[in-house]
């Protein structure tokens, strides 16, 4: 098998079966869970816990306190197609980046570092699968680039970015949850 991730394919029969109106996530099959992902490649942004009181590094987290707000920026992982939205190293990203989160069955309570607009965190929240998500799209995601969703057009790779600067690469699009 690729490590690099192919193009996600809705089948007919799992748009059809509509599974995600009454399959709970934790009790998704495999298929079920890849095709929650919308792919809009949000959670391939870095984002920071902003933190007046803190005069540590920046680090790994996986919680944020009642007084913290988290900054996205438009700096993405150097593994993301930033064209297809997708990483070019599905399979092998938790090891070539380590701080890369992958959202499981196990970790989905504490989906705060998703951005508002992520499926999984939709579904968790119980509000649904947005408007222009992929399987209510005949599995396409013309909408979410019309839209703006996608990452697409709108990010930078770290490979090109001095992180020290991240401030001026702050946005707010992330938070936007067009639903």
């Amino acid at each position: 098998m690729s490590s690099t991730k192919q193009k996600f394919v809705y089948s007919k029969d799992l748009i059809e079966s509509a599974f995600w109106r009454d399959t709970p996530l934790s009790e998704m099959s495999r298929p079920q869970w890849e095709a929650i992902c919308d792919g809009c490649a949000r959670c391939c942004l870095h984002k920071f816990i902003d933190d007046e009181a803190l005069e540590q590094e920046f680090a790994p987290t996986d919680h944020i306190n009642q007084d913290e707000e988290i900054l996205y920026t438009n700096i993405a992982c150097y593994l993301l197609n930033d064209k297809t939205c997708a990483c070019t190293q599905y399979e092998k990203r938790g090891e070539l980046v380590p701080d890369c989160v992958t959202l499981t069955k196990d970790n989905l309570a504490d989906v705060f570092f998703m951005p508002p607009s992520c499926s999984y965190r939709r579904l968790q929240e119980g509000k649904g699968l947005a408007h222009w998500h992929p399987l209510l799209n005949k599995g396409k995601k013309t909408k979410m680039h019309q839209l703006g969703i996608t990452v697409r057009n709108r990010v930078v790779s770290e490979a090109n970015v001095d992180m020290d600067k991240f401030e001026d690469y702050i946005v707010t699009w992330p938070l936007d949850s067009l639903e």
